[in-house]
C-alpha cells in the first residue's frame, strides 16, 4: 500500500522493493485494487506487483498474490466501499486482469459494507470460487460473527482473515483466536503500527525496544516475530517502500524469542 498511495515513492524503488522481497524468499504480497490515489488509476498497485513479477528471475508460480475488492477511492482522499455482488465480481474480472493471470491466488472482500448484507457479499466470492476465477477466498475488517457466517456461505472454504493487529492495536485477538481455532490463516494488517509509526515502534512500546537490543536486531522484527509466535496461522504482512525495511522485516521469520520475552511482550 505504501507504494501507490499519499507520498508514493517512484515506480523505481518500488519495483526494487518488491524484488528485493522476492529475492529473499518473500512468497506472499498482498495488494488491493483501491491501493492508488487518483480516481482514474484504480489497481496501481496490482499494477506494480504484476511488472515486478514479470521482471523477477524466479519462479513465479511459487508466489501467491493476494488482492482485494470492495472499498473504493473517489480520488479526494477518502475511502467508501461497494459490498455489491454485482460490483464484487466485476472488481475481481478487472483484478485478475491487471495481474495477468488466469485466477487470483487469494481474493479477499475488503471491508463490510453496511448497505449490503453481509451473506450477499460473500455470496460473490463464493461464486467466483465456483467459477475458478479466484483459488482462494478471504475477508478483511471482519468480526468474529462475520467470519463465521462467511465459513458459512462459503461451504467452509474460507482461508484467511485479514485485521489490523500490532502491539498497539490488539483488539482483534479474538478475531486471531478464532481463526486459530478454525483452521484459517489471519493476516495482521499494519503490523507495525502504520505507514507513520512504524520507525518508531520500538519507542512507543519499550518492551520491544528492549529485546531487539538484547537479540541486536529491530523492534521492527522483534514484533514480526512475537505476531508469528502468536499462532502458525499468523502471517503478518508489513507494508515496504524501501528495500531496506521489507529485508529486515524478512528476517524476522528466522528470530526465535524466549518464552519470557514473550511472556514480557504480552
Amino acid at each position: 500500500m505504501p507504494m501507490s498511495i499519499e507520498g508514493r515513492p517512484d515506480t523505481e524503488r518500488s519495483i526494487a522493493t518488491i524484488l528485493a522481497a522476492l529475492d529473499a524468499g518473500v512468497t506472499l504480497i498482498d495488494t488491493a485494487d483501491a491501493y492508488h490515489i487518483h480516481a482514474d488509476e484504480v489497481g496501481h498497485n496490482e499494477m506494480l506487483i504484476a511488472q515486478a513479477l514479470a521482471q523477477w528471475n524466479g519462479d513465479a508460480s511459487q508466489v501467491l498474490v493476494a488482492t482485494k475488492g470492495g472499498s473504493q477511492r473517489p480520488g479526494d482522499g477518502s475511502w467508501t466501499h461497494n459490498g455489491d455482488p454485482a460490483y464484487i465480481k466485476q472488481a475481481a474480472e478487472a483484478s485478475l486482469k491487471r495481474l495477468g493471470v488466469d485466477a487470483i491466488g487469494l481474493y479477499q472482500h475488503h471491508r463490510p459494507d453496511p448497505k449490503v448484507p453481509y451473506a450477499d457479499t460473500i455470496g460473490a466470492l463464493r461464486d467466483l470460487l465456483d467459477e475458478g476465477k479466484i483459488r482462494m477466498a478471504g475477508i478483511s475488517n471482519a468480526d468474529p460473527d462475520q467470519i463465521r457466517q462467511a465459513q458459512e456461505v462459503l461451504g467452509g472454504r474460507l482461508a484467511s482473515v485479514q485485521n489490523q493487529y500490532s502491539p498497539a492495536f490488539r483488539s482483534s485477538e479474538p478475531e486471531l483466536r478464532l481463526c486459530d481455532e478454525m483452521g484459517i490463516a489471519f493476516l495482521p494488517w499494519s503490523p507495525l503500527g502504520g505507514i507513520s509509526r512504524a520507525g518508531d515502534v520500538g519507542d512507543r512500546f519499550a518492551g520491544f525496544g528492549e529485546v531487539g537490543r538484547a537479540h541486536g536486531v529491530s523492534p521492527q522484527q522483534v514484533t514480526l516475530a512475537w505476531m508469528l509466535a502468536k499462532s502458525p496461522r499468523v502471517i503478518p504482512i508489513p507494508g515496504a517502500s524501501r528495500p531496506e525495511s521489507i529485508l529486515d522485516s524478512a528476517r524476522a521469520a528466522d528470530l526465535t524469542l524466549t518464552p519470557d520475552e514473550l511472556l514480557d511482550l504480552g
